[in-house]
C-alpha cells in the first residue's frame, strides 16, 4: 500500500493572513508595527468585581493597560477622584495602575472599603475598568446564648438551629462532637442548607451532650464554635409510628428565584417514623438529563447551570408506609446581563465608515448605555462623524480626530456588564511585512502559497507580477487572496522564478520580490512485500526510493505504527530491514516511511509467523523418595547406611537429610541426625549407647522434599556408662539451716544404659571438711539439712548406672539459707539540700551480720508536723530502697519547711533488719503557693474591695502579700502599674482613688523570705458615674482622649497615659528535679503568655546523643519522666513550643536506686476506722436536723446569706433584660473569664460578655483545620475588639454597585 503526502511551507502562514479579512481594516500581529502605530489605551487584567480582601494582609487592586504611547492611571474612590499622593500607605506600582494598600504596615482594611474604578488614557483616548467592590471579609463571633437541654421523647422529631454569624463571605456550616469528630448523618439525620441539623425522628442513641454548629470561613481560615446542645431522649413503653409532615419548607408551596447560570438548590426535610423517603418530579416536564443531582439522602435536589427553561413548579414528595406529604416550589430563573454581541476595536482609515456594536440580553431585559473615554455620551464632547442608534454607534467619514475609547455599559438589577472598544483612525503609508527575497519550495503538481502580507491606511490595492519587468498576473491559473497572497493551485516545473508583489495606496506605493522553486516528487520504486516465514527463521523488506537531488530523503521503519523494537535481531539497511531469528512477537506490519523537507511517502507489508513441529514440554517436580535402605558394618558406636536415589522428576538432587528414631526411649519421634551432598548415597552414622534406631532418607531438589523413605531395620546399641553429668546445678538455702541442690536430669537418650542415679556430693568451702556424698534415684533435687547460717558450699553432682560413673563432675559454689540481719546501719546523716530534697548517709553494717546476700538498704521517711502551722496529721511514711552497698542516697518530694523523721535498715534475701535510731531533720523555708483565692467585690466610682485568703502551702512563714494593678482601656492597651505591699496578717484592702467606669487588672502573691510565689490575677470594673458623664472616646495606639466635661477633684485622680504592653520575653526559671529509682518529677516556674505547649528535653549528662524530647500534656508547669535507668546521671531542661531558641537553662539530676513505696495501710487502721464511723454519725444527725427545719419552711443559711448580700459575681444574667435570673449549670453563666465582673448598676458591656475560643487566637479569630481541630495561638488578646462604628456615608451600596455600573 503507496501514501504520498505533499507539504507546503507556506499553509501555515496563509492561515495567519487569512485572518486580516474580517473588518474594514485589521492590523496584522507584527511586533515591530504595533510598536510604530498609534493605538487607543486597551484594558488588559483588572480585580474581580466582587473583591472581597483578607483584613490582615496588603490590597491588591489590579488595573494592567497596554497602549501606544503607553497610557496613564487614574483612580475613582466611590465615584470621586482618589489622590494616592495623600495616602501612604497607598502606592501605585511603576508602568502600571496597580494599586497596592499596606495594611500589613499599619493601615485597616475597613478604612479601603468602597467601590473603586481605574482609568488608563493616552492622546488617542481612555479606557475604564469595571466597578471594583472592595469588602474586607469578616468572621463575627457567634451571638451569646442560653441553650436550654432538648428533651425528646423517642420517635418525635427534633430540629438543632445553628443560627451562624452572618459573615463575608458567608461560612460554611458542619456538625462536629467535642472530640472534633464529624456527626454522622443519614436519612434519617441530616444537616439542611440552613446549617440546622434535622432529625426526622429521634433514637435512644441521639442522647448526647456535645452537639456543635461550627461555621468556617474559608477567606480568613478561620472557625467560630457554637456552644455545645444538649439532646436527652426519653423512652415510652410503646412509641407511636407517624406519617410524614414536612419540617422545611413549611406549607404546601414556596417560591424561588436563581440565576442564569448559577447552581438551584432545592431541599425538603421531611419529619416522620418510619423514616420518610423522598422524591423529586418536574410538574409539566422532565428533569433536566446531565446536569440533575440529588445529594443529603436525596433531601436535596440539584441543578447546575440553569437557564429560563428550567423555570417551573418542582415537586418534592416524602413517603413512609402509613402516608405522604408534598410540597411544590415555583422557580423563576432570572438573567443577568450576557453578550450576544460585544463590540469589537475598529481601525478605520480617513473618510471611512464603521460601526459598533453592543447587543446583550437577560431577564428583566438589561439597558444599554454608551460612553466616550468614561464619560456619558450624552455629555461627551460632540463628534459629527459619530451617531448614536440604541445599541449601534455608526460612523461615518471619520478623521483622525474621531479617535477614541468607547464603553457599552449592559444592567439590569442583576448585574451589569462592561466592554471597551476604541476607534483608531489611522493615514499609514503602504508597508510589506514579509521578508524580500523570501525563497518558497514546493513539490511538482502541488499548489504554491507565495505571501505578501502588507499594511496601510487606507487599504493598500495588491499586484503580482513574474520576474522584474514581466507583465501583470491575471487568468483562471492564479488566485489572489484577499490579505495578498498569491496561491498557484498546481506548481509545474516552469512555475519556478522570481514573483514581484506591488502594494500602492494615496499615500505611497512599495514593492518586495519571493522566489519560487518547484522540485521532483519523491517515490517508492520497489514496495517491501508480504511475507510468511518460520519461527527462528530470517526474513528481509527491500525499500527502494527515487527523489530530487537537490533533496536530502531519511528512511524509517515502523512495526504496528510504532518504533522497532530495541532489538539486536533487526538489521536496517540502505534499502531493506532484515529480521534474524524470528519469534512469534515480530508477526505484524511493517511500514517502510520516506520523508523530505517538502514531502512524505510510505509503504507496508506484513510478516506471519508460523509454528514449527511442536516438542514436548518439560514437567519439573519434587524428586521420588529413596528406596532400598540397608544397615552394614554395625559397631559400637557407628554404623553405615545405603540408599538407592528416586527420580529426580528432571531437577536434580541437592541432598539427603537423614533422620532417626529411638525405639527404646521415643517411639515415633523422628530427629534430625544429618545431610549429605546429593551425590552421595551411603553415609557413617555415630550412634549412641542403649538406643534402638531406625533410619530414613528424604531426597531435596530445588522444587522441594520428596517423602520420607521407608524405615530402615532396627538396631540396638549396647548399653555403657553415661557420658555427661546434670547440667545448670545450684544450691540455694530455703531456710536458715538447709541448703536445697537442684540439677537438669539427664535424657533418656543421655543415660547410655538402665539404672540412672545421680551422686551428690557438698562440703563447706574454705573449712577443711570431707565431702559428703549421698546417692539418688533419677530425680533432680535434694535437701541437706541442719547446715550453719548462710555459709558457701561446694557442690557436685554425678550421673551413673548400671554399668558404671560418668566423668568427674566439675564443681559449683552454693549457700545455705539466709537469715534476717542482725544489725542496724549507724551514724545516719542528714543533709538537707533544699527545700524539697535531703541527701541521707550511713555505715554500712558489716557484711557478717547480714547473714544472707545484702540487697540494699531501706530509708523509712516521714513528715512529723509543719512548722508553719504547728500541727499534726496521720503519719505516712515513705520507702526508698537503695540496692547494693550503697552508703548515701537522695530523698525527693520534700515539704517545705517541715519537720521529717527517718530510720535506715539493711535489706537481704529473707527480709530488712532492725531500723537505725529515728534522725530528724527539718526541711527551710520555700517560696509559697499562691493565694487560695482573690475576691474583689463593692465596686464604686472609684474604689474597689480586694479580699483574699492565705496561701494553701505557705512553705514558710508569710512576710506580706504584693498587690500590682493596672488599668485596661477597650483597646486592650494597659495604663502604668501600681505595686503595694501588704502586711501578711491582712486578708482584705480598699483600694481608692480609682478611675470610674474602668478595668482594672490586679496581680497578687504571697512572699516568704525566700521569695515571692505564683501570683493570682483577677479584673475588675469601677461602676460608670451614672450622673451622665460621657464614655472617653478611645484611638487605637493613642491612649484615651481627653474628658469633655469637668470633673470633681475627689472623683478622680489624675488620668494616667496608656501605652501598648510590648509581650515581655518569656521565661522558664526555677527548674526542679524529684528523681526516683526510674523515673524523675520535673517542675519549673512559667512567666510568659498564657495557653502555651511545653516540652521537656532530657538526655544522659555528658553524652553526645541527641536530646530526648516529651510533649507535656495541656499547659502545667510538671511533667514526670518514666522509663530511665537506675543510679544515672541525667540532663534536663524546659521549652516552649512556637517560640524559637527558648529553653531554659540545664539541669542535672542523678536517679538514685528508689522506688517510693507506702508502708501503712490506712483502710486497715483502728484509728481510721473509728473515724470513719464518727464523721458517718455526724452527717446523719445533719441530715435528720436539715429535715426538720425543712419541715418548719426555714431558710437554710447558704441561703439567706446568698438574700443578703446578693453578690452580682455567682449570680447570672439573664441576657434578653440584663436582669439577674435564676442558678443554672450552663456554661454560659459562668464567672467572666480572667474574674471580669458584672458592673454593679447591672449592665453588661457588649465586649465583655462574649466568649469564644476566638479570643485566644490570631488577630481578631481563632483558627481551626477543616476536620474542626483548634489551630489557634494565643495572641494576648483578652477582648473582644470594639463594634464597629458607622461606616463612610460616602460609600454607595456594594450590592448596587454591582449590580448596575452607572
Amino acid at each position: 500500500m503507496l501514501k504520498k503526502k505533499n507539504i507546503a511551507a507556506s499553509k501555515a502562514s496563509l492561515v495567519l493572513f487569512l485572518c486580516q479579512m474580517i473588518s474594514a481594516l485589521d492590523v496584522p500581529l507584527d511586533s515591530k508595527l504595533l510598536e510604530e502605530l498609534l493605538q487607543p489605551p486597551t484594558i488588559t487584567q483588572q480585580s474581580p468585581k466582587d473583591y472581597i480582601v483578607d483584613p490582615r494582609e496588603n490590597i491588591v487592586i489590579q488595573c494592567e493597560a497596554k497602549g501606544k504611547p503607553p497610557p496613564s492611571f487614574s483612580w475613582t474612590r466611590n465615584g470621586t477622584h482618589f489622590d494616592i499622593d495623600k495616602d501612604a500607605l497607598v502606592t501605585m506600582k511603576p508602568n502600571s495602575g496597580t494599586l497596592v494598600v499596606n495594611i500589613m504596615n499599619g493601615g485597616r482594611a475597613e478604612a479601603y472599603e468602597g467601590v473603586y474604578q481605574c482609568t488608563a488614557r493616552n492622546e488617542r483616548g481612555a479606557a475604564i475598568s469595571n466597578n471594583i467592590v472592595i469588602r474586607p471579609s469578616r468572621s463575627p463571633l457567634w451571638t451569646k446564648e442560653k441553650l436550654e437541654p432538648n428533651h425528646v421523647r423517642e420517635g418525635d422529631s427534633l430540629v438543632l438551629h445553628c443560627r451562624p454569624p452572618v459573615g463575608l463571605p458567608p461560612p460554611i456550616i458542619f456538625w462536629m462532637d467535642n472530640a472534633f469528630q464529624k456527626l454522622p448523618q443519614s436519612e434519617r439525620v441530616s444537616q439542611g442548607l440552613n446549617g440546622d441539623l434535622y432529625f426526622s425522628n429521634v433514637q435512644p442513641e441521639d442522647s448526647r451532650e456535645d452537639y456543635i454548629c461550627y461555621a468556617r470561613f474559608n477567606h480568613t481560615q478561620t472557625i467560630q464554635q457554637k456552644q455545645p446542645i444538649s439532646v436527652k431522649v426519653f423512652s415510652t413503653k410503646s412509641v407511636t409510628e407517624r406519617q410524614p409532615v414536612l419540617l422545611t419548607p413549611t406549607g404546601s408551596t414556596s417560591t424561588k428565584v436563581e440565576l442564569r447560570g448559577n447552581v438551584l438548590l432545592l431541599e425538603c426535610i421531611a419529619a416522620g417514623l418510619p423514616t420518610p423517603v423522598i422524591r423529586w418530579i418536574k410538574e409539566g416536564g422532565e428533569l433536566p438529563a446531565n446536569r440533575t443531582f440529588f445529594e443529603n439522602f436525596k433531601k436535596t435536589l440539584k441543578i447546575i447551570d440553569v437557564s429560563e427553561a428550567d423555570s417551573g413548579n418542582y415537586k418534592c414528595i416524602a413517603r413512609n408506609t402509613l402516608g405522604s406529604v408534598h410540597h411544590v416550589i415555583s422557580v423563576t430563573v432570572k438573567a443577568a446581563p450576557y453578550w450576544i454581541t460585544a463590540p469589537r476595536n475598529l481601525v478605520l482609515s480617513p473618510g471611512e465608515d464603521g460601526t459598533l456594536i453592543c447587543r446583550a440580553n437577560g431577564n428583566p431585559k438589561p439597558n444599554i448605555n454608551w460612553l466616550a473615554n468614561g464619560v456619558p455620551i450624552a455629555i461627551a464632547p460632540e463628534d459629527p462623524s459619530r451617531k448614536v442608534d440604541g445599541d449601534t454607534i455608526i460612523f461615518s467619514h471619520v478623521q483622525e480626530r474621531s479617535s477614541a475609547v468607547y464603553q457599552c455599559n449592559a444592567s439590569n438589577e442583576y448585574g451589569y456588564l462592561l466592554a471597551n472598544a476604541f476607534v483608531n483612525v489611522l493615514a499609514e503609508p503602504p508597508r510589506i511585512l514579509t521578508p524580500a527575497n523570501k525563497l518558497y519550495q514546493v513539490i511538482a503538481d502541488s499548489p504554491a502559497l507565495l505571501d505578501c502580507a502588507y499594511f496601510g491606511s487606507p487599504k493598500p490595492e495588491i499586484e503580482w507580477f513574474k520576474g522584474v519587468k514581466g507583465s501583470i498576473l491575471r487568468g483562471s491559473e492564479y488566485i489572489f487572496h484577499y490579505n495578498g497572497t498569491l496561491e498557484i493551485p498546481v506548481a509545474q516545473k516552469d512555475s519556478s522564478g522570481t514573483y514581484t508583489c506591488v502594494a500602492r495606496n494615496e499615500l505611497g506605493k512599495i514593492q518586495n520580490e519571493v522566489q519560487l522553486e518547484v522540485k521532483d516528487p519523491t517515490m517508492i520504486i520497489k514496495q517491501p512485500e508480504y511475507k510468511v516465514i518460520q519461527r527462528y527463521g530470517q526474513v528481509s523488506f527491500e525499500c527502494i526510493i527515487k527523489h530530487d537531488s537537490t533533496l536530502l530523503p531519511t528512511v524509517t521503519w515502523l512495526k504496528d505504527n510504532d518504533e522497532l523494537p530495541d532489538d539486536e535481531r533487526f538489521l536496517v539497511g540502505k534499502d531493506n530491514l532484515t529480521i534474524m531469528n524470528v519469534t512469534d512477537k515480530d508477526d505484524g506490519t511493517y511500514t517502510c516511511i520516506v520523508n523530505t523537507t517538502l514531502d512524505s511517502v510510505s509503504a507496508s507489508a506484513v510478516l506471519t509467523v508460523v509454528a514449527a513441529p511442536p516438542t514436548p514440554a518439560i514437567i519439573y517436580a519434587r524428586p521420588n523418595p529413596p528406596f532400598d535402605l540397608e544397615l552394614t558394618g554395625q559397631l559400637e558406636r557407628s554404623i553405615e547406611l545405603s540408599w538407592i536415589p528416586g527420580d529426580e522428576n528432571n531437577s536434580p538432587i541437592t541432598n539427603f537429610v537423614i533422620e532417626y528414631e529411638d525405639g527404646l526411649h521415643e517411639p515415633g519421634v523422628w530427629h534430625y541426625q544429618t545431610e549429605v551432598p546429593g551425590t552421595q548415597t551411603t553415609v557413617q552414622l555415630k550412634l549412641s549407647p542403649y538406643v534402638n534406631y531406625s533410619f530414613r532418607v528424604i531426597a531435596v531438589n530445588e522444587i522441594g522434599r520428596s517423602q520420607p523413605s521407608e524405615a530402615s531395620e532396627q538396631y540396638l546399641t549396647k548399653p555403657a556408662s553415661p557420658d555427661e553429668n546434670p547440667s545448670n546445678v545450684q544450691g540455694i538455702g530455703s531456710e536458715p539451716d538447709n541448703l536445697v541442690i537442684t540439677w537438669e536430669s539427664l535424657t533418656g537418650f543421655q543415660s547410655n544404659g538402665p539404672g540412672l542415679q545421680y551422686k551428690v556430693s557438698w562440703r563447706q568451702k574454705d573449712v577443711d571438711d570431707e565431702w559428703t556424698s549421698v546417692i539418688v534415684a533419677n530425680v533432680s533435687k535434694y535437701i541437706v539439712s541442719g547446715t550453719p547460717t548462710f555459709v558457701p558450699y561446694e557442690i557436685k553432682v554425678q550421673a551413673l548406672n548400671d554399668l558404671g560413673y560418668a566423668p568427674e563432675p566439675s564443681e559449683v559454689i552454693g549457700h545455705s539459707g539466709e537469715d534476717l540481719p542482725m544489725v542496724a546501719p549507724g551514724n545516719v546523716q542528714v543533709h538537707v539540700i533544699n527545700s524539697t530534697l535531703a541527701k541521707v548517709h550511713w555505715d554500712p553494717v558489716p557484711l557478717k551480720s547480714v547473714r544472707g546476700h545484702l540487697q540494699g538498704y531501706k530509708v523509712y521517711y516521714w513528715k512529723v508536723q509543719s512548722l508553719s502551722r504547728r500541727s499534726r496529721r496521720h503519719v505516712e511514711k515513705k520507702i526508698l530502697t537503695f540496692r547494693g552497698n550503697k552508703t548515701f542516697g537522695m530523698l525527693p518530694g520534700l515539704e517545705p519547711y517541715s519537720s521529717y523523721k527517718l530510720n535506715v535498715r539493711v535489706v537481704n534475701g529473707k527480709g530488712e533488719g532492725p531500723a537505725s535510731p529515728d534522725k530528724v531533720f527539718k526541711t527551710p523555708e520555700g517560696v509559697p503557693s499562691s493565694p487560695s483565692f482573690l475576691k474583689i467585690t463593692n465596686p464604686t466610682l472609684d474604689s474597689l474591695t480586694l479580699e483574699w485568703g492565705s496561701p494553701t502551702h505557705p512553705n514558710g512563714v508569710l512576710t506580706s502579700y504584693i498587690l500590682k494593678f493596672q488599668p485596661i482601656n477597650n483597646t486592650h492597651e494597659l495604663g502604668p502599674l501600681v505595686e503595694i505591699r501588704i502586711p501578711a496578717n491582712e486578708s482584705s484592702l480598699i483600694l481608692k482613688n480609682l478611675n470610674y467606669s474602668t478595668r482594672y487588672k490586679f496581680y497578687f502573691n504571697a512572699q516568704t523570705s525566700v521569695g515571692s510565689g505564683n501570683q493570682i490575677t483577677e479584673e475588675a470594673v469601677t461602676i460608670m458615674d451614672e450622673a451622665g458623664i460621657l464614655r472617653p472616646a478611645v484611638g487605637a495606639g493613642k491612649g484615651y482622649s481627653e474628658t469633655l466635661f469637668a470633673t470633681s477633684p475627689v472623683m478622680h485622680t489624675v488620668r494616667p497615659t496608656f501605652y501598648k504592653v510590648q509581650p515581655l520575653y518569656p521565661r522558664i526559671r526555677n527548674v526542679t528535679t524529684a528523681a526516683a529509682e526510674t523515673y524523675a518529677n520535673i517542675s519549673w516556674e512559667y512567666e510568659g503568655p498564657e495557653h502555651t505547649i511545653f516540652y521537656v528535653e532530657y538526655g544522659v549528662a555528658g553524652s553526645k546523643e541527641d536530646w530526648k524530647k516529651e510533649i507535656v500534656n495541656g499547659s502545667r508547669s510538671f511533667f514526670v519522666l518514666k522509663g530511665l535507668t537506675p543510679g544515672t546521671a541525667y540532663k534536663v531542661r524546659v521549652g516552649a513550643e512556637g517560640l524559637s531558641d527558648f529553653r531554659s537553662s540545664e539541669d542535672v539530676f542523678e536517679t538514685g536506686p528508689a522506688m517510693a513505696s507506702r508502708q501503712v495501710d490506712i483502710a486497715t487502721q483502728g484509728w481510721f476506722i473509728g473515724l470513719m464511723c464518727a464523721v458517718a454519725l455526724l452527717i446523719l444527725i445533719l441530715l435528720i436536723v436539715c429535715f426538720i427545719r425543712r419541715n418548719k419552711g426555714g431558710k437554710y443559711p447558704v441561703k439567706e446569706k446568698e438574700d443578703a448580700h446578693a453578690d452580682p459575681e455567682i449570680q447570672p444574667m439573664k441576657e434578653d433584660d440584663g436582669t439577674f435570673g435564676e442558678y443554672s449549670d450552663a456554661e454560659d453563666h459562668k464567672p467572666l473569664k480572667k474574674g471580669s465582673r458584672t458592673p454593679s448598676d447591672r449592665t453588661v458591656k457588649k465586649e465583655d460578655s462574649d466568649d469564644s475560643l476566638v479570643d485566644y487566637g490570631e488577630g481578631v479569630n481563632g483558627q481551626f483545620n477543616e476536620d474542626g481541630s483548634f489551630i489557634g495561638q494565643y495572641s494576648g488578646k483578652k477582648e473582644k475588639e470594639p463594634a464597629e462604628g458607622n461606616e463612610s456615608s460616602e460609600a454607595p451600596s456594594p450590592v448596587n454597585a454591582m449590580n448596575s455600573f452607572v
